[in-house]
């Protein structure tokens, strides 16, 4: 499964950037994660929860990030093992541009999936990792940004990371 889009994110390359390499802002961006340890350098261990159809696994795994060029690019890898239910592989390519005060960032996402959440069918596996592309990246926006206006979360912090880094 290959899924490319792009997001506008209300802040600079420079605070994007701190906010992929944060352990921090991963585990609050990735669905199901209940733990995240490591560093950019070395890698993050991540263990994950998720219901793919009839299938709940909790996954244990590793993120890399590699071919990084500071502020404008990196490959986010990670591979999940679940037990019974198999793994989960995949990778997204990340690309940052400035424009104006803000960013784009552009992905590129690849998504492989064995054992038994391959038996569940393409069709349900394509919507899945659709769904959890999705959700990722927009949860990263707003943990840069902070919930929108009409989010009905006008209690959370607006944009704590994008004040941390600032």
């Amino acid at each position: 499964m290959d899924l490319i889009g792009s997001r506008t994110i209300a802040a600079s390359t420079d605070v994007v950037w701190q906010a992929i390499l944060s352990a921090d802002v991963l585990q609050a961006c990735v669905p199901g994660c209940t733990e995240m340890s490591g560093s950019p350098e070395d890698g993050f261990e991540a263990t994950v929860v998720q219901k793919v159809g009839p299938v709940k696994a909790t996954f244990k795994g590793v993120v890399t990030l590699s071919n990084m060029v500071p502020r404008t690019s990196l490959m986010l890898s990670g591979e999940g093992k679940g037990g019974a239910a198999g793994f989960a592989r995949g990778g997204a390519k990340v690309h940052l541009e400035a424009e104006g005060s803000g960013t784009v960032l552009h992905y590129n996402v690849e998504a492989k999936v064995g054992g038994k959440l391959a038996q569940l069918g393409s069709r349900i596996i394509d919507g899945f990792a659709r769904k959890m592309a999705d959700q990722f990246f927009e949860n990263l926006q707003k943990q840069i940004e902070g919930p929108s206006e009409g989010d009905g979360n006008e209690t959370a912090k607006k944009g704590w990371f994008k004040k941390l880094v600032s």
